[in-house]
C-alpha cells in the first residue's frame, strides 16, 4: 500500500512538472523582468537543408530533414543547434527534435511541429550543464535570407 502511494505521488509530481514546464529556445542572458524564468535570444544562420527522400518521390511520409545551424549573440558565435525532422505529409508538416549547444554552458533539448509558416513554437524538454532540468518554451522565426531568430524562455529550476 505504501509503495503504491509513493508511486502515485511520484507520478503526480511528474505530471505536474510536465504541465508546468513549457519550452522554448532563446537568448543567452537572463531577463531581469521575470524572477521565475530567463529568456535567451539568438541570431540563427541556417545551414543548407539536408533532405532524404525515403517515401514517395517529393515531400511525403517518412522523409527526413536534418539540420545544423550556427547561433550568434551580439555578432559572436555562441553555439549551434542540430536536429532532425520526420515528415508526416506532403505539405511539409514534420515532427522535429533538436539540441542547442551553448559553448561552455551546456545543452538545451527541444521539440516542435515544423509547418510551412515561418514561426515555430518549441517545447523545451531538458538540458545539461547550466540548463540541467530545463523546461519552458521558445519561438523560432525564419527569415527569407537563411537567417532567423531563436528565443527560448527557460523556467528556473
Amino acid at each position: 500500500m505504501v509503495k503504491g502511494l509513493r508511486i502515485a505521488a511520484i507520478g503526480g509530481a511528474l505530471v505536474m512538472t510536465a504541465l508546468l514546464v513549457p519550452g522554448a529556445v532563446a537568448s543567452a542572458g537572463p531577463d531581469e523582468s521575470d524572477d521565475d524564468s530567463r529568456t535567451l535570444t539568438f541570431h540563427v544562420e541556417f545551414s543548407p537543408l539536408s533532405y532524404t527522400d525515403l517515401g514517395e518521390p517529393g515531400f511525403s511520409y517518412p522523409d527526413v530533414i536534418v539540420f545544423q545551424d550556427e547561433l550568434f549573440e551580439n555578432g559572436e558565435r555562441v553555439g549551434h543547434e542540430i536536429g532532425s525532422c520526420v515528415l508526416v505529409d506532403s505539405a511539409g508538416t514534420a515532427n522535429c527534435t533538436g539540441v542547442v549547444t551553448l559553448d561552455g554552458r551546456g545543452t538545451i533539448t527541444f521539440a516542435f511541429e515544423n509547418a510551412p509558416p515561418p514561426e515555430k513554437v518549441l517545447a523545451i524538454t531538458g538540458g545539461t550543464g547550466d540548463f540541467r532540468s530545463a523546461g519552458g518554451e521558445g519561438t523560432l522565426v525564419e527569415d527569407v535570407d537563411q537567417t532567423g531568430t531563436l528565443e527560448l524562455s527557460l523556467d528556473r529550476p
